[in-house]
């Protein structure tokens, strides 16, 4: 079953979506991706914010860059938690656009936003999200984030031979 909808306003901003890809790759999370453009293709952002809760998603990554609408307007729709990654486009004043785009939500349309070209971050938070009602997903998370601990430690002795 995909739990996982992820969605960019551009097929320039696979880039750093593909982050968000690989890590639900390696959580064993399916997922389902699509280009829908707040500004290009209203109709079609509309009906995925409606919709996607009946397909049995679980979560949202919506990627978009410069006016960022996508994010917004898809946690306006839909009941599902939206996870809003600001892309640095080449159109964008230095991401800042973005990010103030989706950050600054009106109260009652939350979107959890991540850092700047943030797909990483915004496929590990789908991934707890999901590991609230999924032991199996919880535990990978658990591993990856040990695995962090370790690299960590690791550099650490690298540093004092």
């Amino acid at each position: 079953m995909i739990l996982v909808g992820i969605i960019m306003g551009s097929d320039s901003d696979l880039p750093i979506m593909q982050e968000a890809i690989d890590i639900l790759e390696g959580l064993d999370i399916k997922f389902e991706v699509d280009i829908v453009s707040a500004h290009r293709t209203p109709e079609k952002l509309f009906d995925y914010g409606k919709n996607a809760h009946k397909k049995g998603l679980k979560v949202i990554i919506a990627g978009a860059g410069g006016a960022a609408h996508l994010p917004g307007m898809i946690a306006a729709l839909s009941p599902l938690p939206v996870i809003g990654v600001p892309i640095k486009s080449r159109n964008s004043i230095d991401g800042w656009d973005s990010i103030l785009s989706i950050l600054q939500m009106p109260g009652g349309v939350p979107v959890a936003t991540v850092a700047l070209d943030g797909g990483k971050n915004a496929g590990i938070l789908a991934g707890q999200i999901i590991g609230t009602s999924d032991t199996c997903v919880r535990d990978k998370i658990e591993a990856y984030k040990e695995g962090l601990k370790l690299k960590v430690h690791k550099a650490s002795k690298n540093i004092h031979h």
